[in-house]
């Protein structure tokens, strides 16, 4: 059986770029689209809420333009990278799919879904708020901070931006560190300066936009993040959450940015609830 660690990538021509991908999972049924969070390429996605997720639908994961192992460069603008996310969607062949975005994927989830409406069935938005929220122009500073701890103690960025520095952050932090090294072949090509510079801008391009009409996404939401998040207020999760009309709001304690890693044994059965429910309305 084909999981995360050995699913092969795979690239597709979409006007021009070719875009690196893996799949797994069930291929019937709608896939779940996999949007991933500031210089991360596909190696960064957490192995546990993938194969858990794959167990009952087929996953779809993507480097977006620009980013790790697909050509072209990262365009600096969320509604940009939502268009190259749609023109790979529908260069597979799908024309309705959910989304999982994570942090800045989930971003341009919205955007997808503000731009193609009939594409999208339901969303996951993990980590994330909504363009215009407040407080973002302060990411350079927080992910500068990250950076220069990184550097004095040699560890991965996200050990600060991700995890609280507790015991039991801590912990969660070598844990996640551990599934990411679990694959050890074809691994994806490392992020780009110019693909670091243009998400960062395009973050922050975000924050200080005018806010979107977000009653337009109709769809059903399930807003995660965890209480203490550093890099998008969980406030603004919540904010999120009540501009969309059709979103339930889940909160995971003792956890931050990465609060859906830490807590994944929880994370995943909801969204797998959340993906089979019949309701109109999330739960």
């Amino acid at each position: 059986m084909t999981t995360w660690r050995t699913a092969p990538t795979r690239t597709i021509d979409v006007n021009g770029t070719k875009f690196a991908y893996r799949e797994l999972g069930d291929p019937t049924g709608v896939p779940v689209v996999f949007l991933h969070h500031f210089t991360a390429v596909l190696d960064d996605w957490d192995p546990r809420i993938i194969d858990g997720v794959a167990a009952r639908h087929q996953v779809i994961a993507f480097d977006n333009r620009g980013v790790g192992s697909t050509g072209s460069t990262v365009p600096t603008d969320l509604e940009e990278m939502g268009a190259d996310a749609i023109a790979f969607i529908k260069a597979l062949g799908y024309d309705k799919v959910d989304l999982f975005g994570f942090s800045v994927g989930g971003a341009v989830a919205q955007m997808v879904a503000l731009q193609a409406p009939d594409l999208v069935r339901r969303m996951v938005l993990a980590g994330t708020g909504p363009r215009g929220g407040g407080g973002i122009w302060k990411m350079p500073f927080i992910v500068g901070g990250a950076y220069a701890k990184a550097f004095l103690t040699r560890k991965d960025p996200r050990h600060f931006l991700f995890f609280p520095r507790n015991a039991e952050g801590k912990k969660a932090a070598n844990d996640y560190f551990a599934r990411l090294a679990e694959r050890t072949a074809d691994r994806d090509q490392p992020i780009s300066q110019q693909a670091r510079l243009a998400q960062l801008r395009a973050i922050t391009g975000g924050g200080l936009h005018a806010p979107d009409d977000l009653s337009k996404i109709t769809v059903p939401v399930l807003v995660a993040n965890g209480d203490n998040d550093l890099m998008v207020a969980s406030k603004l999760s919540a904010d999120l959450a009540n501009r969309l009309p059709n979103a339930t709001l889940r909160i995971y304690p003792n956890s931050g940015h990465g609060g859906i890693f830490q807590h994944h044994r929880a994370f995943v059965p909801e969204v797998l609830d959340f993906l089979a429910s019949k309701s109109s309305v999330a739960r």
